[in-house]
């Protein structure tokens, strides 16, 4: 068994200005994380057993960013805002079922 239920993988990479592919970062990955993380705190879910939201180096899907991936399903999401990010805990991580409009 996992040692937690559903481990969510924010994508923050941050790329050079100027480089020739986007970053998740640029598209504001780090607070997303930051408020996923609240979230999942306020709602009990976080600790072993449970849900672990973590930031991760490039994913290598930018272009398709920002991008998160919830394991253990392996299932890829991109975003917009918080309410995206709210819509996906709530969704999958509370309810088990995947949002299939921001899956990619």
């Amino acid at each position: 068994m996992s040692h937690y239920r559903h481990h969510v993988f924010f994508c923050t990479n941050q790329r050079e200005p100027g480089a020739d592919r986007p970053s998740c970062n640029n598209c504001g990955a780090s607070s997303a994380q930051e408020h996923a993380k609240r979230k999942v705190k306020e709602l009990g879910l976080s600790g072993a057993g449970k849900v672990r939201i973590n930031k991760a180096g490039c994913l290598d899907r930018c272009e398709e960013g920002p991008v998160l991936v919830v394991y253990p399903e392996a299932v890829w999401y991109t975003y917009v805002d918080v309410a995206d990010i709210d819509e996906i805990i709530e969704s999958h991580l509370v309810r088990g079922v995947p949002v299939e409009r921001l899956m990619l």
